[in-house]
């Protein structure tokens, strides 16, 4: 960890001594802990209270993605008048520290803060150190008092001596001399009397030798926080795009003689992938593909009624043919699913499927496992229901009787696809089952593999939420879908962007194949434009339900959810007749997409959740926001002006806040439209016109003239 500590859990507490120096104490403080109540952590030194992120009071590790920054804050103080300092610390997988300097946000209270950045996965930690700033305290009273010119030559005696005691220290010790150059130097100016005081003192306040302290601080009684896990994974565990497809309708057809349908296999489906990767998606996700029971099975848009010919839900898992580790023999078998992963992978795409902890009656482990099934009282196993809809071919999984051999049969089915190539898995209603089984499995499959991400598909509580995002997942569902109004939005995504964005990473999704909201059944093509912008723009990660580029509107009475669901029959979307030559060639979304997607990987600010920043448009139906981010030295600005009413076309006055996109009050900037890809000159007020007849979103890279 790089410095002495004792572990309890996930928060390191601090060195029994509180009081530690760079530079050898002739003599320790008593020990504070020795008169403590037990649990209670010595103050320390310098004393560092609140540290932030904290995800539970420490017991639950923050999270972040290789090179994201995040900031670390907390309050850092000491008694007196002399100057305190601190240093935010990450600590890497191997040990090794990497320091950033904090700077005070807020005097008053206290407040220190640092950009932190990790730069590779693995489990790190992150501490802050409080530290006695003795040139930083001599510099501002020599300062005055020689400026003054008052006990000047005692003032500048004792600027030798903390210089010395800098020299000697670890920090400048092991430097080449050539490095501390000007420090030796300013202690020859300083010890010269035949200069002027304040000549004398200039010399060791120089800039030459405020940047060697700047970069290597003399630090005394150094007096760490806990220690706090950090856990930092790969990219697409915070930025992607996502694209949902039931494999069996890609490829299937309907034979009008026999006036059957004939399903879509894996091979069909993995000649849709090039088209997918032609959009700019970077993880194709497919629903159950395992064999589908026949008792209860659930006939067109979830009806009671059903023929042979009906397909069947993919969430009603299990059959004679396997359970949730085999494959429905229409859509081929394993073989074929390892065609399907190479050619995702061919394509640039990576494999996630559909984990639902749910069985048909069918499903093998009734038979061999009824422990694990909920019995009513007149000995039947109960279905699932989620008042009004009722699931009567689905029995949801119990672990409670046997919690160990259901965990174990769980992890053996999650491995075989993990052998085949998964490496995302969406977990259908994750909360219905026990969080410490997630917190299990999650952290037990990432000991071999840590490169597999999970996402959970929990429209609930957000307690239950936060929960899930806690015990491991690295992505959730979030209540997008239903945040359409201006206040909602921003309210909605600075809770997301800041108060959860330690622990949680949304994933935005429009529509899926159980959502339909009023807001796209009524809004038209506009309102599936704004939408899937937004989704886009305002999470690094989001995804899109098949069909979406073709708006399909069209809502079952009476549900949220579309007509003929895709849950319940084949759909042959006939892309052809969409695409170049078809006979419905533009009336399309798929350019669109293509674009968003293109934008989001041209542009990194766009990648990061964490950097989000408000701005102010006089219309109540206009958002105004960015995203900003430093590249190598370059400022990349995206700004995003959205008219969310679908209905009609509104003008208004966008009001930016300049500091927020880099640049100065009343500073003109170039405003690259990257949808239609016009250029304004912009500044702190802009006249927009937004809507149905013109274009209901600006994505703007912002530039400086």
């Amino acid at each position: 960890m790089g410095h002495d500590s004792t572990s309890v859990g996930h928060v390191t507490t601090p060195p029994a001594v509180s009081t530690r120096s760079d530079e050898p104490r002739t003599s320790a403080p008593p020990d504070p802990a020795s008169s403590l109540p037990a649990g209670v952590a010595p103050v320390g030194r310098i004393p560092v209270q609140d540290v932030r992120p904290l995800v539970d009071g420490g017991a639950t590790p923050a999270k972040s993605v290789e090179h994201e920054e995040f900031v670390v804050a907390a309050r850092v103080f000491r008694e007196g008048h002399d100057a305190v300092n601190a240093t935010a610390v990450l600590t890497d997988p191997d040990g090794g520290d990497h320091h950033f300097p904090m700077t005070v946000d807020n005097e008053g209270l206290s407040w220190w803060s640092a950009t932190v950045v990790a730069d590779r996965p693995g489990w790190w930690s992150y501490r802050v150190e409080g530290w006695s700033d003795p040139y930083a305290t001599w510099l501002h009273d020599a300062t005055i008092k020689v400026e003054a010119d008052i006990d000047s030559e005692l003032m500048l005696e004792e600027g030798v001596l903390v210089l010395r005691r800098a020299l000697a220290s670890p920090a400048l010790a092991a430097l080449p001399d050539a490095d501390t150059l000007a420090v030796r130097d300013a202690v020859t100016a300083l010890q010269d009397a035949t200069r002027p005081a304040p000549a004398r003192l200039h010399a060791a306040t120089s800039p030459a030798v405020q940047a060697v302290f700047a970069a290597h601080p003399f630090r005394e009684m150094v007096s760490p926080s806990a220690a706090y896990r950090l856990l930092v994974e790969r990219e697409l565990a915070l930025f992607g795009a996502w694209y949902e497809m039931f494999p069996r309708s890609e490829g299937a057809w309907y034979d009008t003689e026999s006036e059957r349908w004939h399903s879509g296999t894996l091979r069909t489906a993995a000649e849709r992938l090039q088209a997918v990767a032609a959009l700019g998606f970077d993880v194709v996700y497919l629903t159950p593909i395992h064999p589908i029971g026949l008792t209860a099975r659930k006939g067109p848009n979830n009806t009671l009624s059903s023929t042979e010919r009906d397909p069947g839900s993919p969430y009603a898992i299990g059959s004679p043919d396997g359970g949730h580790d085999a494959i429905h023999p229409d859509l081929g078998t394993f073989a074929d699913f390892d065609i399907f992963v190479r050619a995702a992978r061919r394509n640039g795409l990576e494999v996630a499927l559909d984990i639902a902890l749910q069985c048909s009656p069918d499903h093998p482990y009734v038979q061999s496992h009824p422990e694990w099934f909920t019995t009513r009282a007149d000995g039947t196993i109960a279905y699932a229901e989620n008042p009004p809809k009722k699931y009567q071919d689905i029995y949801p999984l119990n672990f409670d009787n046997d919690p160990a051999g259901a965990y174990a049969e769980m992890r053996r089915m999650i491995q075989v696809w993990i052998d085949h190539g998964v490496t995302l898995f969406r977990v259908d209603n994750p909360h219905t089952k026990p969080v410490e089984f997630w917190q299990w499995i999650i952290a037990d499959v990432a000991k071999d593999h840590p490169e597999v991400i999970w996402l959970s598909e929990a429209f609930t509580r957000p307690a239950m939420m936060h929960a899930l995002a806690k015990a491991g997942f690295q992505q959730s569902y979030t209540y997008f879908a239903w945040r359409n109004l201006k206040w909602e939005l921003e309210e909605y995504a600075t809770e997301l962007a800041e108060e959860s964005a330690a622990f949680l990473r949304p994933s935005f999704w429009p529509t899926t194949h159980d959502i339909l909201t009023p807001y796209l059944q009524y809004g038209g093509p506009t309102a599936w434009m704004l939408r899937a912008a937004l989704a886009a723009t305002l999470s690094p990660t989001y995804g899109i339900y098949a069909g979406y580029e073709l708006m399909e509107n069209v809502a079952r009475p009476g549900v949220e959810e579309q007509i003929d669901n895709e849950k319940y029959q084949y759909k042959n979307r006939h892309w052809e007749d969409y695409e170049q030559g078809g006979p419905r060639e533009g009336q399309s979304l798929a350019g669109y997409l293509t674009r968003l997607n293109a934008i989001r990987k041209a542009h990194p600010s766009l990648r990061w959740l964490r950097n989000l920043s408000l701005h102010h448009a006089d219309d109540e139906f206009v958002m105004v926001f960015s995203k900003t981010r430093v590249v190598e030295g370059r400022r990349d600005t995206i700004l995003v002006v959205v008219n969310l009413d679908p209905h009609a076309t509104r003008e208004t006055m966008v009001r930016l806040d300049m500091p927020a996109l880099g640049l100065e009050w009343g500073e003109r900037f170039r405003a690259r439209e990257l949808i239609t890809d016009q250029t304004w000159l912009w500044q702190d007020d802009n006249y927009v016109r937004l809507g149905p007849e013109t274009h209901p979103v600006h994505i703007i890279d912002v530039r400086r003239i």
